[in-house]
């Protein structure tokens, strides 16, 4: 093989950035095809999730004005039975809430993923942390 034939440095430089400017593009159009199509998905099952919660709901209230009605049939007042299933609504609101502060209060930051974060501009300047 001949040294004219070998590509220069400059060559190699400009072939190697077209390259990875191609393949960074075709990324993106990736990216671009697979977000669209996830993104359409995502938002039918969102609507169907919202559909299905107000189904929910209405079952909800369905079955509460039964159970009312079903302590009705044990000689109890209209008004004394739907108060117990209400009465039953606040008990479960407020065990749903002292439930959630006790879960929330065990939320941390990412302490190791700070610490880790705090260490890259030294490493990529070549130093030692």
């Amino acid at each position: 093989m001949n040294r004219a034939d070998d590509p220069t440095i400059g060559r190699l430089v400009a072939d190697a950035s077209r390259d990875i400017s191609a393949l960074v593009q075709s990324e993106i159009k990736l990216a671009k095809s697979e977000l669209k199509f996830s993104v359409k998905a995502g938002g039918i099952g969102a609507g169907l999730l919202a559909v299905a919660a107000f189904f929910g709901l209405l079952i909800v209230v369905m079955l509460s004005i039964s159970g009312a009605y079903f302590l009705t049939m044990t000689g109890l007042d209209p008004a004394w039975a739907f108060l117990i299933v209400a009465g039953v609504y606040v008990v479960l609101t407020i065990l749903a809430i002292i439930l959630g502060i006790v879960l929330l209060k065990k939320v941390r930051a990412p302490e190791r993923t700070i610490a880790t974060a705090k260490e890259i501009p030294a490493a990529l300047k070549g130093r030692p942390s």
